[in-house]
């Protein structure tokens, strides 16, 4: 299987690329198992997502995409660390506001926001499954979370992945997203994150199990 390997950032699978990838090249596949894996990172945000799909799937046909990466909990029941496998991702914030309610761009007829993941190509792991949205700015402020909890009432949030399922759609590629859970969705407080478990979790299960789509 050919497989694109998408993360926001270098850091969120660099564990992964120096186990398999310790000259690490964006132009070259890597022969893991049965696969081949070519790794693309490509930015934090939608708009550096979107575009960094474009051209890879401009100039490859992928059997698979798959996008990992850390992500934000709004529930305490996932732990810290823990690996959740986003089938719904929405695009919260496209839309407008009408006074105090919030239209979507379905609402208004104008374009989808919601995204899901393959049914054809299956993680074998009982990850838990979730719904995400993705934003441009991740919520730290007591109000505007309870909005979004009352409105939409997503699991996670993460700042790229409806992006990476938007493109995945039009480009017709079978796309897969795994997030870690690095921090909790409250009002900001870094000292409550715990960004090497989530990486270490991810990378763990990405070492041994990109071998097993």
């Amino acid at each position: 299987m050919k497989i694109l390997l998408v993360a926001a950032t270098y850091q969120e699978i660099e564990p992964f690329i120096k186990h398999y990838a310790p000259k690490f090249n964006a132009d070259e596949f890597l022969k893991i198992g049965t696969n081949e894996v070519k790794i693309l990172i490509t930015g934090v945000g939608m708009v550096a997502t979107a575009y960094a799909l474009g051209k890879a799937f401009a100039h490859e046909k992928f059997d698979l995409a798959l996008n990992v990466g850390i992500a934000g909990s709004f529930y305490r029941n996932i732990k810290m660390g823990q690996l959740v496998e986003v089938r719904e991702d929405i695009l919260s914030e496209l839309g407008a506001q009408d006074d105090e309610e919030f239209i979507s761009l379905e609402q208004m007829e104008m374009g989808e926001v919601e995204f899901t993941a393959s049914d054809k190509i299956l993680i074998r792991e009982g990850f838990r499954k979730v719904t995400a949205i993705t934003v441009n700015t991740v919520h730290g402020n007591e109000e505007s979370i309870a909005d979004i909890r009352e409105r939409v009432n997503p699991t996670i949030e993460s700042m790229e992945g409806a992006a990476f399922f938007y493109a995945c759609e039009e480009a017709e590629t079978e796309a897969l997203q795994v997030r870690s859970i690095s921090n909790y969705v409250e009002k900001r407080n870094r000292h409550n994150w715990n960004l090497p478990l989530a990486v270490s979790n991810l990378n763990d299960w990405l070492i041994a199990g990109i071998k097993e789509f």
